[in-house]
Formats: structure tokens, sequence, C-alpha cells
């Protein structure tokens, strides 16, 4: 986020008295720039600059030492017999970059800091500090530098204990932090956003990314720059510009002005020296990302091209890192033309060539590059510098010369160095077609009538050049400025006029909702599936689709299962889960764990979502050009590269299903809590299931789990209790259930016409019980099927109420107790209507599962 000092934006557009970030934010804001933070202010109270008159060093018993300091701080300085400041301070400091004599920030007793952080005296390590000496991070100016703030002298000259260190730091300055968006790049700097206040308030505007004079032309001794890009990314050139300057003689320990290191500060970048600093001033200044190589170590010529695979570069950062064939590299002829690389063109410098504390000698860089290879460079490497946020999101390919001079200028001035005559600008930067514009068309978009001089008004208020082609049709021909590479059609061209007529000019006007047919069948059933789980108990959750194979290992998956076949993901945003799951229960089940580890240890929980099923050898999807539109054909493809994403419901029920309490015992989940919401869902898509024992599925527990069937055999999910193995992986509560089951495919099996209302019959029902005695193997579901098919018509409800086993049964037999509900529509039953049905459903159950009666 770019920080903006309003002193220094001043320089470029006519401030009025008295405005404040606040009120500066209002103004940009109305142009698009949204106010992130204000800064400044943050420290009241005596801050101020002191000498250290003496440092004693003290260790300490837990191993730390520490400074007991003597610090004269001028008229702050403790009063004498006399009444007189003559007494210094004396402050406790851990840090260790100073010595006797430096000139230091020290935060007296009153002082408030950023935090805020009250300064008192206090009793510390055995003395009575009476204030602190003070660090950049602690004053608010960011995290640069190791420990505390030591003044330089030739910077600050003079300088006296007692000066009051808040002017001298700029910290009274208010500082604006804005956002800005992908495509107004050129606000990365000081210069567009104050040309944006001036389209905003109508404030004088004085360009400063206009040559004051005139520029240098290139010289036939320049430092030689080729460009051999053979491998452009999409098809676009990797840089057509680069201006390069040299400045010999300048004093390597000439420090940065206090003005500049001031305002580096401000807008959020560590002063280093003076070269460094002064290309990163210009940057933050125009927007153009300059580099500072030392001269004596470059040999000539600069060759820009594409990486070769296996090439090495260790950035400025201190990292080697391994380049890719797409990133573009700026090189030298150090063993061969081209042969060693400098640095990753418009992200970071090499350190190998880097402006030393010995250099002398220095070119200046100042180039142009293209904006996808930086963007794509800077991701791969995961190197956000300041320079790639300026080029992805487009830098004035016109502004590398007058910046390169800047840069000369500021050195020449404040590193008493010699301008070098030779210059090099190889400049094959294409002109950019003018766009055509109907004055009919911001009206069309916007919805507002704007006139003609406001539409061509605007236009050229922004720096575009208007002409007028056809009068009778109203048909524009605009030249767009070269620091507005978003400006690419008419429709960029209408929010502009949209944006600096007004928005607050468009009216809000509700769109007419077109008719409908409500809910897909498939919304309807998800809705309906959701909506019962929750009042059924169970709580919605919503997990992350990213896995890794750590968490199939908990579960105890096999090496072939196939749900350890998922879609790997490029750029994740976890190492260790870099892949789409495969299965709902696998992150419902860390859903799960996290809640027990917090001490909710009684859970009902359910999610919906996709899962993705990737088909083993299937085509990969292509790489889409990224400035022309994909052909029928790479869509397509793309299409068919994209892999199943079937809808699954899964829940999980661990702990107490029902509290105990004043009312009475509570009772455990277990697997028929399960097994009941998978009924549930069935029932809610109006879709016949089977359940059917299986032994075989993780992370189930063998023999107390159910495969859920179709009709037709297929399988569509799983029910049961967890294996304990799996339990203790997972850290959750013992006899915790689950169940897990494929919901697109039950909405796909359900019937397609409306479910029928059975009719209401107006006469008296019977009731009927009946134990029967199978082998204890004998599934219950296929004894209550036998029952059902055997009672007939008559049957209005059959429910199983019991399953008992005994010595009295006989070993290896179980009884089930079930309970008939018997109606007729037309009559009243007699007894004996009631007992041929009765006679018929255990005849049924002995033909078909061996059932006998229960004496």
């Amino acid at each position: 986020m770019p920080l903006i000092p309003l002193s220094w934006l001043g320089e470029h557009v006519e401030l009025p008295a008295g405005l404040t970030a606040e009120q500066l934010a209002a103004d940009l804001v109305r142009v698009g720039l949204e106010e992130e933070e204000v800064h400044g202010a943050a420290v009241t109270g005596p801050l101020v600059v002191g000498r250290v008159l003496s440092l004693v060093k003290e260790p300490q018993k837990n191993g730390k030492v520490i400074n007991w300091c003597q610090v004269d701080v001028g008229a702050h300085n403790t009063l004498d017999d006399d009444g007189q400041p003559t007494v210094p301070r004396g402050i406790v400091c851990g840090a260790h970059n100073f010595v006797e004599g430096d000139l230091v920030v020290a935060a007296l007793p009153g002082t408030v800091l950023p935090g805020p952080f009250p300064i008192a005296a206090r009793k510390t390590y055995g003395h009575v500090s009476d204030g602190m000496i003070c660090s950049t991070s602690e004053l608010g100016l960011g995290e640069g530098g190791d420990g505390i703030i030591v003044l330089d002298p030739a910077v600050h000259p003079d300088v006296e204990p007692g000066t009051d260190a808040v002017a001298l730091l700029g910290l009274g300055d208010e500082v604006l932090e804005i956002n800005v968006t992908p495509d107004r790049g050129y606000c990365f700097s000081m210069r567009g956003v104050a040309r944006e206040y001036a389209h905003s308030t109508g404030a004088a505007f004085t360009d400063p990314g206009l040559a004051t004079g005139e520029l240098p032309a290139a010289t036939a001794d320049g430092f030689e720059v080729v460009v051999e890009d053979d491998a452009p990314v999409h098809g676009v050139p990797g840089c057509d510009r680069f201006v390069t300057r040299v400045v010999r003689g300048i004093d390597p320990t000439a420090p940065s002005p206090a003005w500049m290191q001031r305002r580096l500060t401000q807008a959020g970048m560590r002063p280093i020296s003076l070269a460094v600093d002064v290309t990163n001033y210009v940057m933050l200044d125009l927007g153009q990302p300059l580099h500072a190589y030392d001269l004596s170590t470059l040999v000539a010529p600069v060759v820009v091209r594409r990486a070769t695979a296996g090439e090495r570069l260790v950035t400025l950062d201190g990292t080697d890192r391994v380049l890719d064939v797409e990133d573009l590299l700026i090189t030298d002829s150090a063993g061969g033309r081209g042969a060693r690389v400098l640095g990753l063109a418009g992200v970071m410098g090499g350190a190998e060539t880097e402006v030393s504390g010995t250099t002398t000698d220095v070119l200046v860089e100042a180039a142009h590059f293209d904006q996808v290879s930086v963007a794509r460079t800077a991701r791969r490497h995961r190197l956000p510098s300041e320079a790639a946020k300026r080029f992805e999101r487009g830098v004035d390919p016109r502004l590398a010369d007058v910046a390169a001079q800047r840069v000369v200028d500021l050195l020449v001035e404040h590193g008493g160095g010699t301008a070098d005559a030779a210059v090099s600008d190889l400049d094959v930067v294409a002109p950019r077609p003018a766009l055509q514009m109907l004055l009919s068309e911001p009206e069309r978009l916007g919805g507002v009538p704007y006139t003609r001089d406001q539409v061509v008004g605007t236009l050229e208020q922004i720096g575009c050049t208007v002409t007028e082609v056809d009068a009778a049709a109203g048909l524009l021909s605009v030249e767009v400025p070269s620091w507005r590479p978003d400006l690419v059609g008419a429709a960029e061209l209408v929010e502009e006029v949209a944006r600096l007529v007004g928005y607050d000019q468009i009216p809000s006007i509700l769109p007419v909702a077109p008719a409908g047919r409500g809910l897909t069948r498939g919304q309807r059933a998800r809705r309906s599936v959701a909506r019962g789980l929750a009042e059924s108990g169970l709580v919605e959750v919503l997990s992350y689709p990213f896995v890794g194979q750590s968490q199939l290992d908990e579960l105890g998956l096999a090496a072939d299962d196939e749900r350890r076949t998922m879609l790997t993901l490029v750029n994740p945003m976890s190492a260790e889960k870099g892949q789409m799951r495969s299965s709902l229960l696998v992150t419902l089940l860390d859903t799960a764990r996290r809640n027990v580890a917090r001490g909710r240890t009684d859970l009902a929980l359910f999610e919906l979502g996709l899962v993705t099923l990737p088909v083993v050898g299937a085509p990969a999807a292509p790489a889409l050009p990224v400035g022309q539109r994909p052909s029928d054909e790479e869509l397509a493809a793309v299409a068919a590269a994209v892999p199943a994403q079937p809808r699954f419901v899964a829940g999980v029920l661990a702990g107490s299903i029902e509290l105990s309490g004043w009312w009475g015992a509570g009772r455990a989940a277990d697997w028929t809590d399960a097994v009941a919401a998978v009924r549930l869902v069935a029932d809610r898509v109006g879709t016949h299931v089977d359940l059917v024992s299986t032994n075989d599925r993780a992370p189930w527990h063998p023999g107390r789990c159910a495969a859920v069937t179709l009709a037709d055999g297929a399988v569509v999910g799983y029910a049961g209790e967890l294996h304990p193995k799996v339990l203790e992986q997972l850290s959750l509560p013992a006899r915790t259930v689950a169940f897990e089951l494929d919901l697109d495919a039950l909405v796909a099996a359900a019937p397609t016409e409306p479910r029928q209302a059975a009719p209401v019959s107006t006469f008296p029902l019977a009731k009927e019980d009946l134990a029967l005695v199978v082998d204890a193997e004998v599934p219950a579901q296929d004894v209550f099927d036998a029952v059902r098919d055997g009672a007939g018509e008559l049957l209005e409800d059959l429910r199983l109420f019991d399953v008992f086993t005994g010595d009295q049964l006989g070993e290896g037999k179980k009884s089930l107790a079930f309970s008939l509900r018997l109606r007729a529509q037309d009559r009243t039953l007699t007894a004996q209507d009631a007992v041929a049905v009765r006679e018929a459903a255990v005849a049924s159950a002995a033909a078909r599962v061996g059932a006998e009666l229960r004496a």
C-alpha cells in the first residue's frame, strides 16, 4: 500500500493550507483511491536528541548484557543545585550498536510512543532509567535496521543535544496510506497520486515526469545493452526500453541527505546508502523502478535474455535461487556474452554487483519490462519487491530517461560525482494504437446523459489526445497517455468519464428480476437435506477443501485406495495441504479434531461440499495465452481436463448425543445415529436406499460399518463407527461415528415425478406385535423386508423395537421384535384380518430368512 507524506505530495500539486490527511483521503476517494490508514503525529511529548557521554556494560544473571548510559539531553537535563540543566539523564539500554559520543534519540518521561506506550522513569536492572533510547520500530518508522537510531553528524551537522527529534525525524508529518487497485499502477508514485488529487479538486499540478531541460541523447560509447528475448511470454518482448547512465567519482562515505532519509522512512523504506537511497527515492517519486550497479564489477555488454535450465542467482536478499526458463534476466559478459546473471529483470538485482561501501563509479539502469513476465517471476520466486509491484501493474515506458537523469543529478549533487557523457538508450517501444469510441458510449454503459464537453474534457484531463473522426456519427479517436497502460478499449475510457465526473452522478436503479422457475431440483434437495440435519441436532460447518497425504495416512487408507488419487495444486496455500480433497470426511474430521482440542467433546457436525475426483492418465489442461482470447478448441480442452466434482454430504457425531442432567441419564452417540442420519438424507431426497454390512472400508470399524446402496446395487456412501486407531490418531472420543454420502448420486436416483400423498383413512388402527427368532448373522434389514412384504397392503407402519440375545434362544440365535400398524381404506379391520396379516408376515419371514415365531 503506498504511503503518501503530505509534505512530499505538496511538491507536485498545490495543496490548500491546513490540509489534513483525512481531507486528502476524502478528496482521493472521489477518484477511486481508497484510504487504508492515516499515520503521523503518533509521538507526543519530549522526544529529543541526546549525546551518549558514558556507557557501562553490565552483565545480568539471565545472561543478558545491558548498557547503563549517561545521556546529555541539553535543556532537558536534570537540574543541578544551582537550578541549571547540567546533570545528564541515566538511561538503561539493551542495544549495542552505539558507542560513547554518538547522537541518539531519547524519549524522556512524559513521552507517548506509538502503541500507545507511555514513557516514565522506572527502576530496572538495579537502576532508575530516566527515559528510553529509541529504535526505528519503537517510533513507528518501520522495522528497518538493528538496534537504536544513531544520527550521522554528517547528515545532521547542526544538531545539538536537546533538539526536538519529532520535527527532525518528520514524526509530526501526517502520512496517508492508500489502497490502489491493480489497474492504477501509476498511483504507486507521488506523481500519480498528485495527478489524481488534481483531477479530484482541480488543483494546479506540475508533472515531475516531464524533462525540465534537454536530456542527453544516446552516444556511441554508451554502455552497450542488447536484448535477446527469443522466447517472449505471451508473444510480448520482455524489454522494450533500457536506459543506462554512468556517474563516476562518487564519495562512498557520502550520506543521503536528511530530508531524503526522512521521506524514505515516511514512505516505509529503510535508508541504506546514497546510491541505493537515490534510486528508491526517484522510484517513489516518479514510479519508475531503477537499479544501481557497481560499474567496476561489470563487463559490457549487458544482455537481457531468458534464463536457461539450471541457472542460479544469489539475489540481494542473500537467497540462492534456481531460475526458470521463463525468467527474464539482466546479464553481463563476464565469462562470455551474457554469461553472468546480474539480476531478475524488474524484480531484484544480484548480490555480486551490488553497490558497496567502496563503490565510486555507478551504472544507473532505468528500463521498461513486460508486466506479465515480471508478475510471473515475482510470484514464482515469492519476491514481491517494490520494483515488481510497479512493473506488474504497468510503468510509463517514456519515463526511463527522465528518471535516470534525476538519479544522476542527485548523485552528483550529494555524492560529489561527475556525470559521464556516455549514454545508452535502447528504445523499441511500439506506439500504442488510437482507440475509437462513440460519444454515446458513456451514456449507454453508464446510464448518465454525459455531454460532449464532459466526455472530451474528461479524456483530455487524464492526458488523452482526442480527435473527432466522424462528427455525424459522434465517433472519436483517442490517443491514450503512456502512463495509462490500463486504457485498452472504449469501456476503460467510459470508466474514466464516470469516475471523474462522479460515480455519485450514476442513479441507483434496481434491475427488474426476470421471471424464473425458482430453485432447481438439486437445489431444493440440498436445502432440504441441510435443513433436516440441522433440525435433528447437527451443526453445519464449512471447511477448506485442501488436504495432504498425511491426513489420509491418519485415516488408515490403503496405498491403493482410490481416495489417494487427488488433484495436486501448482501453487497451494500450504505445502502440507497441496491437494484437493477426494473425500469430504477428511476435512470434516479435521474440523472435529480442532473442536475437541478446544474442549468441545460432545459434537454433532455435518457438511455439504464438493470433492474432486481426478482420473489417472487424463489429459492435462493446456496453458492458455494471456494477451488474447483463447480459441474454442483451447477452451474445450480446458473443460475436458476439469475433473469431476460431485457434491457430498458427511457427518460426525462424538461424545453424548443426549446430555444427562436432572431430567435423567444422557445417551452417547452410536452407529444407529449415523444410520438414522443416512435415512434422513435419503428420505429428504426421496431416494430409497439399503444398508449392507461391510468390513473393508477405512476409516470405519470392521463389522460396525454399513455400505449405503441404491436399488441397482450402486454404493453411494458409508455409515458407522470409526476405527479405534483412527480415533487415536485424531484424538477424538471413543466410539465416534460418521457417515458420508454422494448427494449428487442420491438426487440423480430420486424419481422425477412428484411424490403422491397417501389418502388418510377414516377407519381405526389395528395393532399387532410379533417376535421372530433368526440366526445371529441374518441382517435385521432382511427380516424387516420379509415381514413388510408378507404383511401386504394393509400394513401402514412397521418398526423394529427390540433386539434380544440370550441363552433362552440358543447359541447363535437372536430375537427381533416388530410392531405392525394395520389399517384399511374402506372398512374397519376385524380380528380375523389382523390374524391373517400376522400369519402371512410370519410365513414370509420363515420362507425367506428361516425365521421362527418366538413363543
